[in-house]
């Protein structure tokens, strides 16, 4: 047995090659249906040859299902719970090419077609029986003899006088060289969904199984782990977020129990106790979104904060930011990255209730910021309301907020607002269930994003308006000077101090 050393995954894996007597093919036919017959003759070491014709009946597999039935697990780990690493050991047949090991590299150049694409397993290995040469592993489904080389590969070998005669080897595939999802497929029942793709939060896994595929669980578990460098822990979620701190109960399915994890997003880094705190890195797109809409200078209120996905990339963009969550894990966590990100000193941060912090500091900001010295001002205030389940409900609160007649219309503040529908047009309904809580019609006056698809039939989309100064004032008298031009108003206000003085003068 020789064993040879290949970098597999980003990690360095071990890959046996067993040894074996090189003996020439000059059949036609696919050394995997050579290994086939020899398999349903129980002839071990003795391959059958027969002319292709006699196979003339086989339906034609497209390469890709070939190679997958080649190259993947044995089949008797079908239903396997815990996870054997040792089962999954399988011996394949692969054509070779003998050459010298001096020309090797120029070789490869010119094989590329016809050598073996399979990541995780060299496609140069030594010559068991002659240290001077080596031996090139070849695509069973393109090479089946010397015939199978196109004429230019045929050319190049000639130059360099090499033997395009093809040789077979036996490679013993393990654990180490099989995908998590070829695994996983093998294992589950056939037919189910396979669970191979996951949510990295640090060094976390964390995964949202189905039912059929909770027996499996902790296979599935290590599987993630052992396939992917740098995770430590499988999580799995055991509860919707429906809670009042947008977290959710998770199971360890494998690994260690530690929640404390690190990430980084769009060049910002956040810690947390994931366990906690509400973070999702599918949202990564959407917090580049919102933040490229602000300019600096501008104001921005987050009402459902958490740890500071929007909050931080703001801050950092000199704008003002107010943050808020009732979560105290996610307030905690938020103060802590904004100083990790030093950006402590412009932004606010409150453990307040969604909608006591819409009427108590955002209340008293806007007041501010919508008086009278607003006409004077360039910058924009930007609303964001991220907790999808329940946002919408959260609008109800900007109902006649401020006293004072309404400011003009472009200084009224951009709600971005989150919402998840399962309706046919989820814009449409997105649009119909914010203008009910806010009692006006957004129809013309709103636009919608599809941030992402969260399950069939389930989408989370972000609506985005500028809330009415019908629904945001108390007092609906709007008088003239408060929307009236500068200029305009400047001629009314000299036209009316040349009438009171010549008023005055009259008078005495």
């Amino acid at each position: 047995m020789r064993i040879l050393w290949r970098p597999f995954e980003f990690s360095r894996r071990l890959l046996k090659v067993e040894s074996c007597n090189i003996t020439e093919s000059k059949s036609p036919i696919p050394l995997a249906w050579t290994s086939l017959t020899q398999k349903l003759n129980g002839t071990p070491g003795i391959f059958l040859l027969c002319q292709r014709k006699k196979l003339s009946t086989m339906p034609e597999l497209e390469t890709n299902q070939r190679d997958s039935e080649l190259f993947s697990p044995p089949s008797d780990v079908r239903g396997m719970t815990e996870l054997d690493r040792t089962a999954f050991t399988k011996t394949v047949t692969i054509p070779v090419l003998k050459v010298r090991k001096e020309i090797v590299n120029k070789l490869m150049r010119s094989l590329k077609r016809a050598a073996l694409q399979r990541p995780g397993i060299k496609r140069v290995i030594e010559d068991p029986e002659d240290e001077d040469s080596r031996l090139i592993m070849l695509d069973p489904h393109k090479v089946f003899s010397h015939d199978s080389f196109e004429k230019t590969e045929l050319s190049i070998l000639k130059q360099l006088n090499v033997n395009p005669q093809i040789s077979k080897y036996n490679l013993e595939l393990t654990y180490e060289n099989f995908k998590s999802e070829e695994i996983l497929r093998a294992v589950l029942p056939e037919g189910q969904d396979v669970t191979s793709g996951f949510s990295r939060v640090g060094h976390i896994a964390h995964l949202n199984l189905r039912d059929h595929q909770l027996p499996f669980k902790h296979l599935i578990g290590q599987v993630m782990i052992d396939k992917n460098p740098g995770i430590t822990s499988a999580v799995n979620k055991v509860n919707n977020i429906d809670n009042t701190y947008r977290n959710f109960q998770m199971e360890v399915l494998s690994g260690e129990e530690n929640m404390m994890t690190k990430v980084r997003e769009n060049n910002y880094n956040y810690e947390f106790d994931f366990s906690k705190v509400y973070w999702n890195p599918r949202l990564s797109t959407e917090h580049s979104r919102i933040t490229e809409l602000l300019k600096p200078g501008d104001v921005l209120f987050d009402v459902f904060a958490g740890v500071g996905p929007f909050v931080i990339p703001i801050a950092k963009k000199n704008c003002t930011v107010f943050a808020n969550d009732l979560n105290p894990e996610s307030h905690k966590w938020l103060l802590h990255n904004c100083k990790l990100n030093k950006v402590d000193q412009k932004v606010k941060v409150f453990n307040l209730d969604g909608k006591d912090f819409i009427q108590g500091p955002v209340r008293e900001e806007l007041m501010q910021q919508l008086g009278p010295v607003s006409k004077e001002r360039k910058h924009s205030v930007h609303i964001v309301m991220n907790l999808p389940a329940k946002a919408i409900e959260f609008l109800s609160a900007f109902k006649l907020l401020l006293d004072g007649p309404p400011c003009c219309s472009e200084l009224l503040p951009i709600v971005h607002c989150y919402s998840f529908s399962k309706d046919a047009n989820p814009a449409e309904d997105v649009r119909q269930q914010a203008g009910a809580a806010l009692g006006v019609s957004l129809e013309t006056s709103s636009s919608v994003h599809l941030v992402r698809n969260v399950a069939p039939n389930k989408e989370m989309l972000c609506i985005t308006f500028h809330i009415p100064a019908s629904v945001l004032f108390k007092n609906q008298t709007i008088t003239l000077e408060n929307h009236e031009d500068p200029p305009l108003k400047r001629q009314r206000t000299d036209k009316a101090f040349s009438e009171e003085k010549i008023q005055i003068a009259s008078n005495t």
